[in-house]
């Protein structure tokens, strides 16, 4: 799909707050409500926008760590992938799954309400899922939110 610059400010515009409507889109783009919507239909028809989603702050819910896993299945073959996805996409502490490829089989994001929420969570849960062998800790320090190259 070939996008202009009027595109390329609409994605920005909406990566900051895709709660805007269309004809507050349409007056930072200096068109017309009509033509702004005609511009999101298309690009949602397109696949470029893909839903919009609510970011909630973990944070102010109780959550005040994150947590980065490395994991590194022991039993390539005798466990199938399907399997650990399926048993650690039913942990409600562990907010993303990402099949990779390198020195580990998976990177997981996790969330947990201190150190010791987090000990529990790895202890009794994830330590427990089918295949898992190696597992790295990295604590989120900080966490800046960037768009991309748009």
């Amino acid at each position: 799909m070939n996008l202009d610059d009027i595109d390329r400010t609409l994605l920005r515009l909406l990566v900051a707050d895709a709660s805007q409507s269309a004809s507050a889109l349409g007056r930072k783009l200096n068109l017309s409500q009509p033509a702004t919507w005609r511009r999101v239909k298309r690009l949602q028809e397109g696949g470029v926008l893909v839903g919009r989603r609510l970011l909630l702050n973990a944070e102010k819910l109780g959550f005040g760590v994150t947590v980065f896993l490395g994991i590194k299945l022991a039993t390539k073959g005798r466990v199938s992938l399907e399997d650990f996805e399926r048993a650690v996409g039913a942990i409600p502490e562990v907010q993303v799954v990402t099949h990779v490829l390198g020195l580990y089989d998976y990177r997981l994001r996790v969330v947990a309400r201190d150190l010791a929420d987090f000990e529990r969570v790895l202890r009794r849960r994830i330590m427990t899922l089918p295949g898992v062998g190696t597992v790295e800790a990295n604590v989120m320090l900080s966490e800046e939110r960037r768009p991309g190259p748009l």
